[in-house]
């Protein structure tokens, strides 16, 4: 009897173990009643330095903007109650990912939508005179190239189709300063570069 209790007792022990290392290994957005307060925590995984956490309305408006302070597991507290009712998004933006988490603000309740989507971002690089444009497009989204020169003259457009993987290199002619404007999935993102 006294063997039977001991491995009931490890069982129970071993299954709530489990069920923390399970409820950790992702991002994860919880509703937790904290001093009759409803509070969303948001922990996210793999953050570094300097990734931007915001909450946006559905027309793109910034509500809320953080810089991430520290590189590993990020976790905080969010009273989204206060919104007016709608529907909004949690959005971190990384180096060249960008993961938005939707949500909806009903009446004093907050429903996290547990379909995160990620959209990756172009990454620019140059080697002498040479620009090379990369960018996962998994979709098969276009990717809008505009280049201008440092007095705003367009040099170069074209807009990249039906791939998922882009890959592009421009040789520019002059050594000089530029601007590089790159547009996809609805967000134009601006790169200067100089040659």
């Amino acid at each position: 009897m006294k063997n039977r209790k001991t491995i009931i007792n490890k069982s129970i022990v071993a299954g709530l173990m489990l069920t923390a290392l399970v409820g950790h290994a992702n991002d994860s957005f919880k509703t937790n009643p904290i001093n009759n307060i409803n509070k969303t925590i948001i922990t996210l995984n793999n953050v570094k330095e300097g990734n931007q956490l915001l909450i946006k309305d559905l027309n793109g408006i910034v509500i809320y903007r953080e810089a991430i302070k520290n590189t590993g597991t990020y976790s905080k507290g969010f009273d989204l109650t206060a919104l007016p009712k709608g529907d909004y998004f949690f959005e971190l933006e990384k180096d060249i990912e960008i993961k938005s988490i939707p949500f909806k603000v009903e009446e004093k309740k907050v429903v996290v939508n547990e379909n995160e989507t990620t959209i990756y971002k172009p990454y620019v690089s140059t080697k002498g005179k040479c620009v090379f444009v990369t960018k996962l497009a998994l979709n098969k989204e276009p990717l809008s190239v505009k280049i201008y020169s440092e007095d705003g003259v367009l040099l170069h457009s074209e807009t990249i189709n039906d791939t998922k993987t882009i890959e592009k290199a421009y040789k520019l002619a002059l050594h000089g300063d530029y601007k590089m404007v790159l547009s996809s999935n609805g967000r134009e993102y601006s790169k200067y570069i100089s040659i």
